[in-house]
């Protein structure tokens, strides 16, 4: 008697939860038409109807609301999209770490793939491929009419096949043709090295899944020779990804309870600060508390933050928390700006739309939203004063504004942060030509003795003058 009446109860919660998620479905269907713009829904129709009866082929409904919804999205700003099937599912997997393809990091301007970031340790880093870089042809077929879902889905593929590039770059009069063959892109996304006795060298080139852990365990084995006095935390040209991965890394430095980030948006849910707390940090339930394996001197020895124009989204979280509570110098030039957070909206079919929901802030309430991260100490890349060119938010068509006026309410920071480390007088601007002068981009080998910024980062932590390009 008891099994029927709890099944009797079971029935009837799912029978009262079916009726109110129709009321509820009902009133918003209610709310949706009361708002909906009549005229441009009638004008969008009459287009429809046009292609349906007249183009020179016939096309199926699916495709062209797909394309309809692809370019209401498109239009938005740079990195809102409509996902296909297979687009969601290598999302999916890439923050995972693992994906096939080339390697590029890519937006869409005036129809052609622009390349935000070459990964490395790809095909595509290890061809040359740069950042700015547009893509107009794909082996024989044109770009120009391609949404960028579909470039992408061409771009991938099998391991071991070729696909070949026709590349636009400016400053070059002909076109660059790179054949490139497809891999399994693993992307290791932290690698560390003591570059001498007592400093530190730790890289994050993307913010994936595991990263923050994985950063927890680099610290654990630089510290295994010892004590160190300082530590570069290396994020230049590093793309970004997770926004709970950012949480996680800037954990791994600032004391708990303190806040990193805090977002802002138009609904309730894109409303949220984030602090070093496992409930921000760590997603979803049963994980261990990697932070509690960190070495206590982590929270204190002297940092330095490289960052420069390839430095976006999550790196831009991670440098402006370090530089608002004065846990590190952030040096270098300028971030790439983007300041806004994507949020992931699942569809029917195993499709998907990225749309942008939030600006994030820095723990003082600075958006950097198309400006980025201005360094503490300004270094270029060469010895001679110069940085390669590179593309911007500010740059991306479309991109959202700056807005001044929108702000976050700073929370009170708990913890005593560590004290800054006072900037050195800078040195006379001089050329340091030496043996092999020249940028030599970070990643061909790791901690390069070579690296113009990372060498000066070490002058900063080991209290030398910084020599300054002109």
């Amino acid at each position: 008697m008891s099994k029927l009446k709890q099944a009797g109860l079971i029935c009837a919660g799912l029978l009262g939860g079916i009726l109110i998620s129709l009321q509820f479905s009902a009133q918003a269907e209610r709310d949706v038409q009361s708002k909906l713009p009549v005229e441009e829904l009638r004008t969008f129709a009459e287009v429809f109807n046009a292609i349906k009866q007249g183009y020179v082929e016939p096309v199926e409904d699916k495709k062209l609301i797909t394309h309809a919804v692809s370019g209401m999205l498109s239009n938005l700003d740079p990195h809102s999209s409509y996902l296909d099937a297979d687009a969601f599912k290598d999302l999916q997997t890439s923050t995972q770490g693992e994906f096939g393809g080339l390697g590029l990091e890519v937006g869409m301007e005036d129809g052609l793939v622009k390349v935000i970031s070459p990964i490395e340790d790809t095909p595509a880093y290890r061809a040359g491929v740069k950042a700015g870089d547009l893509i107009f042809k794909l082996d024989d077929r044109l770009v120009k009419g391609m949404t960028l879902t579909e470039a992408v889905k061409v771009m991938r593929g099998k391991p071991r096949t070729q696909i070949r590039l026709s590349i636009l770059r400016k400053g070059e009069p002909q076109p660059i043709e790179i054949t490139l063959t497809r891999e399994i892109i693993k992307v290791q996304s932290v690698k560390s090295k003591r570059v001498d006795e007592y400093y530190g060298y730790l890289r994050i080139t993307s913010f994936q899944e595991n990263t923050a852990p994985s950063v927890v365990k680099h610290l654990g084995d630089l510290y295994k020779d010892g004590s160190l006095k300082g530590l570069v935390l290396d994020l230049r040209n590093d793309p970004g990804g997770l926004l709970h991965s950012a949480i996680g890394v800037s954990a791994a430095f600032l004391p708990y309870g303190t806040l990193v980030t805090s977002t802002d948006g138009r609904v309730p849910d894109a409303k949220h600060q984030y602090y070093v707390n496992p409930e921000d940090y760590l997603r979803g339930g049963g994980r261990e508390d990697f932070i509690r394996s960190i070495p206590v001197e982590a929270l204190k020895v002297p940092m330095v933050v490289l960052i420069n124009g390839g430095s976006a989204s999550a790196s831009e979280i991670v440098a402006g928390a370090l530089q608002d509570h004065r846990r590190a110098v952030i040096m270098g030039t300028p971030s790439f700006g983007k300041g806004s957070v994507q949020t992931i909206i699942p569809l029917p079919g195993g499709t998907a739309i990225k749309l942008t929901t939030a600006r994030y802030f820095t723990p003082s309430g600075r958006s950097i939203q198309a400006k980025g991260i201005d360094p503490d100490i300004a270094v270029e890349e060469m010895p001679n004063g110069g940085s390669p060119a590179r593309l911007r938010e500010a740059d991306l068509i479309n991109h959202l504004e700056n807005s001044e006026n929108q702000e976050a309410p700073a929370r009170p920071q708990t913890g005593a942060p560590a004290k800054q480390a006072p900037a050195r007088e800078k040195d006379e601007p001089r050329n340091q030509d030496g043996e092999g002068g020249g940028f030599e981009p970070p990643g061909r080998e790791l901690a390069s003795k070579k690296d113009y910024q990372l060498n000066q980062a070490l002058n900063l932590l080991k209290g030398l003058q910084i020599i300054q390009g002109r």
